[in-house]
């Protein structure tokens, strides 16, 4: 059984899951603001069609998606530069149903962040990880 975060997470780690049943796009990013990794996220997506970049509904769930994954990886605060950190981040976007064997469940997106946070000064750093879904 494979869900869409499960999906989101292995990808973003490295370990593709061979599925016809989801769209995926990834990347990197590495930035001092919360604004440019949202703008890498959604450019990815929209450049490979996972969205269309006149859908509104699309751009806005994979907005709060990538706000979600951001809690994680900015332990609750989305803020990087303004306080000293940077991050450098894979990320993983997909697009299918919840669950691959529930596909009458509607259509969703997972994003999901795997990389390093810190002081911008390299050795200062952590690895972070984070995961956000919502319903297209």
């Amino acid at each position: 059984m494979h869900s869409i975060g499960k999906v989101a997470i292995l990808t973003v780690l490295g370990q593709p899951v061979p599925d016809d049943v989801f769209q995926v796009v990834t990347g990197q990013v590495g930035s001092m603001s919360v604004e440019k990794v949202v703008a890498a996220v959604e450019t990815a997506a929209k450049r490979e069609g996972l969205i269309a970049a006149d859908h509104y509904r699309g751009e806005h769930a994979l907005y709060h998606a990538v706000l979600e994954a951001l809690h994680g990886v900015c332990r609750g605060q989305l803020e990087l530069g303004s306080i000293l950190r940077t991050a450098g981040l894979k990320f993983a976007v997909v697009a299918g149903p919840r669950d691959a064997d529930r596909p009458e469940e509607g259509h969703w997106l997972a994003v999901a962040l795997y990389g390093y946070i810190g002081a911008p000064r390299r050795g200062f750093e952590h690895e972070v990880i984070g995961l956000g879904i919502n319903h297209l």
